[in-house]
Order: C-alpha cells, then structure tokens, then sequence
C-alpha cells in the first residue's frame, strides 16, 4: 500500500549460491544509502562494505547519497573477483587449445 510519506524499496544482494532481495518502507526523502541501513541487509551480510561495493538502481550504478523513487530496487554489487576481458580472453585461448589437441 502506497503513502504519500513513503516508499516501497527493494535492497538486493546476490552470492554466488543465494539471492536475497528484501522489502523496505523508507521516508520519501531517503537516499540510497539510508535504504541499505534500514533494510537491515548489513548485519545479515557483514562482508558487506558500503565504503568501496559498488551499488545501482536496477542496474545502474549510482552513488550512496543518490535519491529514491517508489518500487525502486537497489543492489548491492561485490568486488569482481578476475576482469571479465581476461577471463574472456582465456577461456577463449582455452577452447583454442582443445581444439588443437582434438584435431
């Protein structure tokens, strides 16, 4: 149910074997930031770090103070593990490989 003074948020968080997307009524005036907080997902997820994870708003990134829309879905990104062009780059050396061998 919609109020003039507040909004309907999802804060989202994926790891690689769970999803969890939680539900939040935040003040109109929130920011993203506030949104996170209140969600409660930090002291679920502790490894959460809002000083240096990137975050967006159904996809886009966009920065902690950033403000908020009714049904606005926040996400939470973690640090890349490897660079997607590198990990590109030898998967495909990889498969050229196997090929070669098959061949």
């Amino acid at each position: 149910m919609e109020n003039a003074e507040h909004l309907q948020i999802e804060v989202a968080y994926a790891l690689p074997d769970e999803q969890l997307i939680l539900e939040v009524e935040v003040p109109t005036d929130s920011t993203v930031e506030h949104a996170i907080k209140r969600s409660g997902i930090l002291e679920r997820y502790p490894q959460i770090d809002l000083s240096t994870d990137k975050v967006g708003i159904f996809g886009k990134m966009c920065k902690l103070n950033a403000s908020l829309k009714n049904k606005d879905r926040i996400e939470i990104y973690r640090p890349l593990i490897a660079d997607p062009k590198e990990s590109r780059r030898q998967k495909a050396e990889m498969e050229k490989k196997n090929k070669e061998t098959k061949a």
